[in-house]
This record gives structure tokens, C-alpha cells and sequence, in this order.
């Protein structure tokens, strides 16, 4: 991309900064301290377009020409500029791989997968030479041949140019659909093909080799991360004498006005940072106002389904209150024989309370651990006020 760039503003001066003289007359710096016609400008435009889309013997032969104008006129500035642009062109030029002698536009769709995790690359080869290399990720259990589909339709969606060929290793879902549509977009026929042998197949195993490097490295990444600990996590698994870092922690609230419209919130967190997937809101069937019992409830729903559902159990359950709430919480679990870490954290002093212990447990106010609840528990508040504010509104709408 940087090289690309650099090579634009040697061979395109187009506008980039804007300078204003005491005149008040404005100049491009990248065109220096000169005047430039609107028909030259365009043209200037133009001759990048082609360049970006890959045509850069069209645009060489076309410079060529102006050389020969400026010279044959003795407008040797003009000429030295020209010139001064073939020579930025044929640099980048070098650094493109050169493919065998097929000076057709194409792009070359590769993919690798593994379960499902997927990487495709698009090789964009432009007049024999690999103009650009694009790679898109993909988590899905979908159909390679729906995949195409899905990364044809959003690749093509925006794009400046299409090929009339496009090759790939199978052919996508509804594919009349997908080449009347880019037909219609290019202007010209489009057509999908999956070479057998021959240097198309050989391209086809160059995209598909970036995929893997490109898979390998995702994958490698993956499980850095899931090897790797916060520090706040470890510091958290300290404070708690838990068994093991605190990954996935649930966050419960309740909310409601006067005693109406109850609702609870969980949110979880993972790795220390918020999922929002994960996040679930609950209506309470608690007919007056109680939060001991309304944390009971919501608490014995979410572990009964978990536990029904086969799902993952949390490392820590975090209350939104103090002793009672906690308590309330912790009868569900006892009755669901459930023996996860749990504490609640109360809103006036930042008191952290652990069940069995009759005094809160002081952390430090710099501690990242407790900011750590602390956003949790904000997160838990925010989540279940939206939704009581949200149920209210639609109440009052009804009447």
C-alpha cells in the first residue's frame, strides 16, 4: 500500500494539501507553486484510474506520446514530468511478479480452510503481472460453494473493475445469478471458470499457497490468544483464591421503578474484555419489590438452562449488591449443586463480599482487579436499566 502510494504522487501530483497565500489564493503542494488547467487535472485523473486498474501499457503508450508532443513543441519542463512518470510506473512494475505470457485481466480466487476457519486470497493479475494480492478471513460451517458465493457478492459489491474471467477452485452457489449480476455491473461478460491444467491452474495453487501462509499465521494467532492471561486476570485469581484465572466471568443487575416492570441483566466478559454476544436480559416474575429474590430467580434460570444445554460455566459470578443479594444468589447454586466461584460487589464503598466471610474483603481503589469488577458490574447496570427504560416505554405505548 505505501509503495503504491508513493509511486501515485510521483506519477500523479494530484492534491493532497492545500496552502493558502495571503492572496488568498490556494496552491497544492504537491503540485508545487504552479497552475494546472481543470482539462489537464482530469487527465491527470484519468491516467491514474487506468493505472490503478492495472492497464499500465495503455497509460505507458499514452505518456510516450505526450513525450513526443512536448518535445517535438520544445516544452521540455512538460517533458522531463512525463518522463518522470513512466520512470515512477516501470519502478513499481519491477516489484510486481511477472507471470507467464498471458496478458489477459483476471482474478485468481484461492482458499484454504481448516474447520471452520477459512482464508481466501484474490490474486488481481493485471496484463501478466500480479497487480495486488487481497485476503479475506471467514468463520463459518458454510458450503465452500456458498462461501464463494458470499466473498464474490462483497468483493465485487464496490468494485472500481471486473475481469471478464474469474477463476476459482469450485463454483460458487447460484452462479447464473452471480455472473448475469457482475455482467451487468461490467458492462460486458463475466464468466466463472475452474481451470483443470495449464498456468491458470498454476495461479490457482499460488492463491491457494498464500491462503495456508496466510491460515498458518491466523491459527498461530488463535492460540497465542488463548494461551495468553491478562495480567488484571492473574492479580483477580490472587485476590479470590480461585483455582484458575477468572476467562469468562457473568455479571448479574436488577432493575426496576417503584416495584414495576423487573428485569435483570447478565453480561459476560471474556479475557477481560466485554461479549457482547454473550449478553442476556431476563423478565423477572417477582410481583413487589424485592431484589433478593429477584436475584434468585435470575440466577437459578441462566445455570438450570447452562446446565441443561451442556454449555460452559463461568470461572466467577459477579452480584451487582451486598451480602443479600449474594446470599440469594447463592441458594440457586446450592440448589443446582453448583460450586462456581461467586462474589458481589456493592455500589457505596466498592465492597467486595465472598460467601462465608462476614466482613467484605478491602482491595485497593488502583487496583486494576477491582476496576476490572467494577466495569463489569457498570456494564451489568447499564445493560438492565436499558431494558427496564426499554419494557417500561412499551408498556405506556400500550395503554
Amino acid at each position: 500500500m505505501r509503495r503504491l502510494l508513493d509511486v501515485l504522487y510521483r506519477a500523479f501530483p494530484i492534491r493532497n494539501c492545500y496552502i493558502k497565500l495571503e492572496d488568498g489564493t490556494i496552491i497544492k503542494k504537491g503540485l508545487g507553486i504552479q497552475t494546472i488547467s481543470e482539462s489537464d487535472y482530469h487527465n491527470m485523473i484519468d491516467d491514474m484510474i487506468l493505472f490503478l486498474k492495472g492497464e499500465t501499457k495503455t497509460l505507458e503508450r499514452k505518456l510516450a506520446k505526450q513525450i513526443e508532443y512536448f518535445s517535438s513543441k520544445l516544452m521540455y519542463e512538460d517533458s522531463a514530468r512525463v518522463r518522470d512518470q513512466i520512470k515512477a510506473i516501470t519502478s513499481f512494475k519491477r516489484g510486481q511478479r511477472k507471470l507467464e505470457a498471458d496478458f489477459t485481466n483476471r482474478d485468481v480466487i484461492g482458499v484454504e480452510s481448516k474447520d471452520n476457519h477459512h482464508v481466501v486470497v484474490i490474486l488481481r493479475i493485471r496484463e501478466g503481472r500480479i497487480l495486488s494480492r487481497e485476503k479475506i478471513s471467514v468463520d463459518t460451517n458454510d458450503s465452500m460453494a456458498e462461501i464463494f458465493r458470499s466473498i464474490i457478492i462483497n468483493f465485487y459489491m464496490n468494485a472500481a473493475y471486473i475481469p471478464n474471467n474469474i477463476y476459482l477452485s469450485e463454483f460458487p452457489t447460484e452462479l447464473e445469478e452471480l455472473k448475469e449480476w457482475l455482467s451487468e455491473k461490467n458492462n460486458r461478460k463475466v464468466a466463472f471458470k475452474v481451470p483443470k491444467r495449464g498456468v491458470k491452474r498454476k495461479e490457482l495453487r499460488l492463491a491457494g499457497r498464500n491462503a495456508k501462509l496466510l491460515l498458518n499465521e491466523w491459527m498461530l494467532n488463535l492460540e497465542k490468544r488463548k494461551d495468553y492471561i491478562p495480567k488484571l486476570l492473574s492479580e483477580l485469581q490472587d485476590i479470590l483464591s480461585l483455582s484458575k484465572p477468572p476467562r469468562l466471568i457473568e455479571a448479574f443487575d436488577i432493575s426496576h421503578l417503584g416495584g414495576t416492570d423487573t428485569v435483570a441483566s447478565m453480561v459476560v466478559f471474556k479475557d477481560g474484555k466485554p461479549y457482547k454476544s454473550g449478553y442476556r436480559k431476563y423478565n423477572i416474575n417477582v410481583n413487589q419489590i424485592d431484589d433478593f429474590e429477584s436475584m434468585r430467580e435470575v440466577v437459578l434460570r441462566r445455570y438450570t438452562r447452562q446446565l441443561d444445554e451442556g454449555n460452559p460455566l463461568p470461572d466467577l459470578i459477579l452480584i451487582d449488591g451486598g451480602k443479600g443479594q449474594l446470599s440469594s444468589a447463592k441458594l440457586s447454586l446450592d440448589k443446582l449443586k453448583l460450586d462456581l466461584p461467586i462474589v458481589a460487589l456493592a455500589k457505596r464503598l466498592e465492597e467486595l463480599f465472598i460467601p462465608g466471610d462476614t466482613e467484605s474483603l478491602r482491595i485497593p481503589k488502583s487496583s486494576p482487579a477491582l476496576n476490572l469488577l467494577k466495569q463489569l458490574r457498570d456494564e451489568a447496570h447499564r445493560f438492565a436499566i436499558t431494558f427496564q427504560r426499554s419494557k417500561r416505554t412499551k408498556r405506556m405505548l400500550s395503554k
